[in-house]
C-alpha cells in the first residue's frame, strides 16, 4: 500500500495490454489527427433525427470534421446530404441552421440549387457559353446518407460498407422503442467541452462510473446489468430497472407513459462506434453525438426524443423525466461533463500516465468490456496500440 515514485509511476500497469490505455490517446495531436482521417473520416455518423427534417424541404445544417454539410428532405421525401458549399466560388451555401427551402440559393452570386442537389439557376448563364460550362456539371457535391429508426446517418467515404452492416445488429433491442411509433426532438443543446472526445464516450461505456452520481447510487447501483459486445467497436445494455422513489422527490413512472416495448422503470443504451450514444429510460429517449475538435476540446449535442401526439400534459412529464437526468442542470449530465474534464485536467498536464480498464465481471455489473472492446476497435481503426500509440515505452 505504499505510494509510488517517479519511476514507477511513469511504468506501464502489470496487466494485459488490452486492461490498460496511454494517456498519449487523449493528448498527442498526431494520434488525433490520426482519429479524424482514419476512423471518423470513414463511419457512419448520426447528422440528426427524421422529426428535424419532417417536411419536404426541411433542412439541417451542422459539420463533420470541419466540413460545413446540410441535410434536407426532398419532395419525393428522400432525404439527402451534401457539402453545404456552393460550385461557383466555394462559399458556404446555407447560412441558417435549420429551415424549410425548395431552392438553396448562395447568397453571393445568386446561384442556386434544388433539394436533389442539382444547379437549377445560374444568372446570366450565356456568359458562360464559350468555355462549355453548364449547370448539368455543377450540382452539390452529395455525401453518402441512411436512415434507420428514425436517425439520419452520414458517412464521407463513399465506397464505406452500407449501413446495415455497420450496425449490425446493435440497434435491435432499440427496434420496438424507437420503430412502433413516431418520435419527435423536443429537447436539443450543445456545449463545448474541455475535453479529449473519448472522455465523453467513456462515462457511458464505463459502466463502474454508477458509483459517481448520487442518484444513480440510491436508484441503481445493484442493479442487473447486461452488457453485449457487439462487432466494429459498439456495445449495447439491458437489464437495469430504476428504483426512482428511492430518491428523495422524485416519483415512480407512469406504465401510461412507457415507450412501446419497454418497462417505464428499464433502460436500455446503445454505444455506437466511434461517437454516438443511445440511452432510454423507459419514457424518453436521449441520444448523444461526440464532436472532436482538438486533442482537449469536443462539442457535444444532445437530443431528447419523445412520442409523437402526445397531449400538452404528457409531454411535460416526459421532459421533467428527461430533464431528471439529462438536461442541462440535471443530476447526470453536469457530473458526467466533469468527469470527463476532470480527466483532461491530469492527462493533459502530464500528471496521469494511463488508465486501467481491467474490471471483469462476465459483462455484467460494472464489467469494463465496453472500454476494451472501444478501444480494440479504436486500435485496430488508427493502426496504433491504445496502451502505448506514441511508442513511448518500447519493448
Amino acid at each position: 500500500m505504499n505510494a509510488r515514485n517517479a519511476e514507477q509511476w511513469a511504468a506501464a500497469p502489470a496487466l494485459a495490454p488490452e486492461n490498460y490505455v496511454a494517456g498519449d490517446v487523449y493528448t498527442d495531436p498526431t494520434v488525433f489527427e490520426a482519429e479524424r482521417d482514419r476512423i471518423f473520416g470513414h463511419t457512419w455518423r448520426i447528422a440528426c433525427h427524421e422529426s428535424e427534417v419532417a417536411n419536404p424541404f426541411d433542412f439541417r445544417t451542422y459539420e463533420h470534421l470541419g466540413i460545413p454539410l446540410v441535410t434536407i428532405r426532398g419532395g419525393d421525401g428522400v432525404v439527402r446530404t451534401f457539402y453545404n458549399v456552393c460550385s461557383h466560388r466555394g462559399a458556404k451555401l446555407v447560412q441558417e441552421v435549420s429551415g424549410n427551402a425548395e431552392r438553396l440559393t448562395c447568397f453571393y452570386h445568386l446561384w442556386s440549387y434544388d433539394a436533389e442537389g442539382a444547379c437549377i439557376d445560374i444568372p446570366r448563364p450565356e456568359a458562360y457559353a464559350p468555355v462549355g460550362l453548364s449547370m448539368d456539371q455543377c450540382g452539390l457535391r452529395a455525401v453518402p446518407t441512411e436512415t434507420k429508426l428514425g436517425l439520419v446517418f452520414i458517412n464521407p467515404d463513399e465506397n464505406a460498407a452500407p449501413l446495415s452492416s455497420y450496425l449490425g445488429h446493435l440497434l435491435d433491442h432499440f427496434e420496438e422503442p424507437m420503430g412502433t411509433a413516431p418520435l419527435e426532438v423536443f429537447h436539443f443543446h450543445r456545449c463545448e467541452l474541455k475535453a479529449n472526445w473519448k472522455a465523453w464516450m467513456e462515462t457511458n461505456l464505463d459502466a463502474y462510473h454508477t458509483f459517481m452520481h448520487v442518484v444513480l447510487r440510491r436508484t441503481q447501483v445493484d442493479a442487473e446489468r447486461e452488457i453485449k459486445i457487439h462487432p466494429g467497436g459498439h456495445a449495447a445494455g439491458e437489464g437495469i430497472r430504476a428504483r426512482y422513489t428511492n430518491y428523495k422527490g422524485w416519483e415512480g413512472r407512469p406504465d401510461s407513459l412507457a415507450l412501446p416495448g419497454m418497462e417505464p422503470t428499464e433502460m436500455r443504451s446503445a454505444h455506437l462506434f466511434p461517437n454516438a450514444m443511445i440511452l432510454a429510460r423507459g419514457t424518453v429517449i436521449r441520444i448523444d453525438t461526440v464532436i472532436p475538435v482538438a486533442p482537449d476540446r469536443m462539442v457535444l449535442e444532445c437530443r431528447g426524443l419523445g412520442v409523437q401526439g402526445d397531449t400538452p400534459e404528457q409531454r411535460r412529464e416526459r421532459m421533467t423525466h428527461h430533464n431528471m437526468y439529462w438536461g442541462p442542470l440535471s443530476r447526470n449530465m453536469p457530473e458526467d461533463a466533469f468527469a470527463a474534464e476532470a480527466c483532461e485536467a491530469s492527462f493533459g498536464s502530464g500528471a496521469a500516465q494511463y488508465q486501467i480498464i481491467a474490471r471483469d465481471e462476465n459483462l455484467t455489473g460494472q464489467d469494463d468490456g465496453m472500454m476494451r472492446n472501444f478501444y480494440g476497435q479504436w486500435s485496430k481503426m488508427t493502426g496504433l496500440p491504445s496502451h502505448n500509440p506514441t511508442n513511448r515505452n518500447p519493448a
